[in-house]
């Protein structure tokens, strides 16, 4: 049976992919490679991985405002997540998945982290402020 984590919705949105999961903030600036999607910050335990076509989940957005557009040219060159969870949505994370139509969510219910891992399929309500998970 499914069960449900309640979250509040920033963008608009459903989309069912596998998630990456990371407890460090993320820069959109200095961390992903918008020609590739990946993770280029060698000190971020997601270094190497790409978010391509995951429900990128991270407690928060850090550095510049150009992230926004970083996350804005992740989406045109299809290198963007399919959605995102953070804990606390910042300005930066939430205007750039505004601007790309990224589903996005914050402040889900606790414990969430201890529910899901990595590669785990979510199904991410944005427009409900709902996360589905299997099992």
């Amino acid at each position: 049976m499914a069960r449900c984590v309640r979250a509040r919705p920033i963008c608009r949105g459903v989309v069912e992919a596998p998630c990456l999961i990371t407890k460090q903030p993320i820069s959109l600036l200095g961390d992903i490679s918008p020609e590739t999607g990946v993770i280029t910050n060698e000190n971020h335990e997601l270094f190497g991985k790409a978010v391509r076509g995951q429900i990128l989940v991270f407690p928060y957005g850090v550095g510049s405002t150009v992230g926004s557009y970083t996350l804005y040219r992740l989406k045109k060159r299809g290198n963007a997540p399919a959605g995102i969870v953070n804990d606390k949505a910042e300005p930066v994370v939430a205007t750039g998945a505004i601007l790309s139509s990224i589903p996005m969510v914050d402040k889900p219910e606790q414990g969430l982290y201890t529910l899901i891992k990595t590669g785990q399929r979510l199904r991410l309500d944005a427009s409900h402020g709902a996360i589905w998970l299997d099992g």
